[in-house]
């Protein structure tokens, strides 16, 4: 079961020019800002990467606001993994678990996810805060990161299983955010 110990979330890609082809894209941003705000309030680490933002545009306003304070990284390989400053990250963080988000589910997402498995992690891939232009694609790659070994979960489902009990400290403050 997750816990909030050697976890960090990686948010992948949730750029400007890239989020208005994507399905669902209001989703996707949803989500993703519970999962920062999950993540601050029970001091997980966040990693946030961006696909060459000259490009493609910034990471969308709301989210960046979110991430006030962490330092993106930027890249251009399509797995995050292939940015050295990423791995680093990951290794000084001795994290054996990671979350992650963003688009596109069955390219970045997915090659993300793939390489962090074989890096040595357990992968959560929170589905309903990824998405790619097609809902087929979407399905496409959630299955292959399955298949690859990684856990896929939601929202809500990873919420309740890092908390784990209605006691924990911070259950109210953070049942808020889904509610």
């Amino acid at each position: 079961m997750l816990t909030s110990e050697n976890t960090c979330l990686v948010v992948v890609d949730i750029q400007e020019k890239l989020l208005g082809v994507m399905a669902e894209p209001e989703w996707v941003v949803k989500n993703t800002a519970v999962l920062i705000q999950i993540a601050r309030h029970l001091n997980i680490p966040i990693l946030w990467c961006q696909q060459v933002p000259r490009a493609l545009g910034p990471t969308v306003g709301e989210l960046a606001s979110l991430l006030a304070g962490v330092e993106p990284i930027n890249k251009s390989s399509f797995s995050c993994c292939g940015e050295e400053a990423f791995l680093a990250k990951i290794d000084e963080l001795q994290a054996r678990s990671a979350i992650i988000c963003g688009i596109e589910s069955h390219v970045c997402v997915f090659q993300t996810a793939r390489d962090l498995i074989q890096h040595g992690l357990y992968v959560h891939v929170v589905a309903d805060a990824t998405s790619s232009r097609t809902p087929d694609n979407k399905d496409i790659g959630i299955n292959r990161m399955a298949e690859e070994g990684a856990v896929i979960t939601s929202t809500e489902m990873l919420l309740f299983e890092l908390l784990r009990d209605a006691k924990h400290e911070k259950f109210r403050e953070l049942v808020k955010l889904i509610k």
